[in-house]
Order: C-alpha cells, then structure tokens, then sequence
C-alpha cells in the first residue's frame, strides 16, 4: 500500500473487471432511479401545481418535507416490515395465492431505497418549477387548439425546464452516492461503487485505492452535475 499519489493506485484499480462492473451498475441504478423518480413525480407535481389551491400546495410540500425529519436509515429499515419474505406485502398478496415474493436483496429492494431518499425532493423542486409558470401561457395554448397532452409538452415541459432537469440531477447524485440503499436493501452483491469503497478499505486497508475509486466518483458527478446545468440553462 502507498500512502501517496502513486500512479500504481490508479493503475491497480482501472485494471481491475470488479471495478467497471461496479462502476456500470452504480450509474445504470442511479439512471433507473433518475428516470424513475421524474417520471413518479411529475403527475404529482402537476396535480399540486395546477389541481390544488395555494394553501393545498403549501400543506403539501410541508409534508413532503416531514420525511427528512427522520434518519434516513431508519426510513430504509422501515421497508424491512413491508419488503420481507414474511413481511406485510407478501401476507397480502398470499390470500391472493401469490408469492412469497422476494424483495429484499435485490436490486428491486435497491431502487426503493433511492426512491425513498429522493423521490419527495424531486417532487418539491418540480412543484416549485411548475407553480411559477403564468398560466395566461397554458390558456393560450388552449385557446390555439392545444389540448391538455400537448400543452403539458408544448408549454409546461419547456417552462419548467430548470427545475425538472435540477430535480432529476439531485436525484442522480444522491443515488449514485448512496451506501445505504444497495447495502441493506440490496444485499450489497454485486457491489455499487460506495461499496466498494468500504470493502476495499477492509481489505489489506488499501486506503489509497479507495481514495481512487472516490475521486472517480466524484469527477463523474462533476461532468453529470456540469452538463445538466448546461442543458438546464441553455437558451432557447
């Protein structure tokens, strides 16, 4: 082990097949999670934004915000009761002579977890995004013959660029980072790149190769993060 910036670090770890198949499942899931949670969120958001008065929307977003209040490990725990082989969703769907159904360490099991952390704050920034959009703009539209689908992506999809495209990068970093969904509900097999970073610290304390695999973590959100907002802000 080398306690410095040694190339042999770097090497090692881009030689390794272990290191690219973790590296590929932690943005494939993170995507998943992206793709997923936008898509979740945006009839959420729509309704509160357009379908409820002021003081609805401000209830709302408070209770979308309640969830933070707790840890979110204890909130992944929780799924335990529900998710397990003998949990709650499995006794239900026994009387309809299904399962048990297998949940847990799985990547099923995974992606709930990144939706439990991310899934309320892309709600809330999509909301905010929404609610400032004039709504003389989705009348026009309707009054050119536009209907509801069309003016959702003629007007309301390109009015609220910023926050759907902020939303779905807080969600990407946020899951691509996480430890704790993959490991405790996903079984940690295969290894997501947080997990790797923990078993290679254990294993021969290779301190500077987890290093490594942090700093390449952290470079990729760095150019998601980057070209998000370019995308976010680019001028029509």
């Amino acid at each position: 082990m080398k306690e410095a910036f040694e190339f042999v670090n770097w090497v090692k770890i881009f030689s390794k097949g272990y290191f690219w198949s973790s590296y590929g499942l932690s943005f494939g899931l993170a995507f998943l999670a992206t793709i997923t949670a936008t898509c979740i969120a945006f009839p959420a958001s729509y309704c509160l934004a357009f379908k409820l008065s002021e003081t609805a929307r401000r209830w709302a977003i408070f209770f979308l915000i309640i969830p933070f209040f707790t840890s979110y490990l204890v909130r992944t725990f929780s799924w335990y009761v529900l998710l397990a082989e003998s949990g709650v969703i499995n006794n239900i769907i026994g009387y309809l002579g299904i399962g048990p159904i297998k949940m847990l360490n799985t990547m099923f099991g995974t992606m709930i977890g990144y939706l439990t952390l991310t899934l309320p704050l892309v709600i809330i920034l999509q909301t905010l995004s929404m609610a400032s959009i004039d709504k003389n703009l989705i009348e026009a539209s309707h009054n050119l013959g536009a209907g509801r689908v069309r003016a959702i992506f003629s007007v309301i999809i390109p009015s609220a660029r910023i926050g759907l495209i902020i939303g779905a990068l807080f969600c990407f970093i946020l899951s691509f980072g996480d430890f704790v969904s993959p490991y405790y509900l996903g079984g940690s097999n295969p290894p997501t790149l947080p997990i790797l970073i923990i078993d290679t610290t254990k294993s021969g304390q290779q301190w500077p190769r987890a290093a490594v695999i942090a700093t390449i973590m952290m470079v990729t959100l760095m150019l998601v993060a980057l070209s998000a907002i370019k995308i976010a802000y680019k001028k029509r």
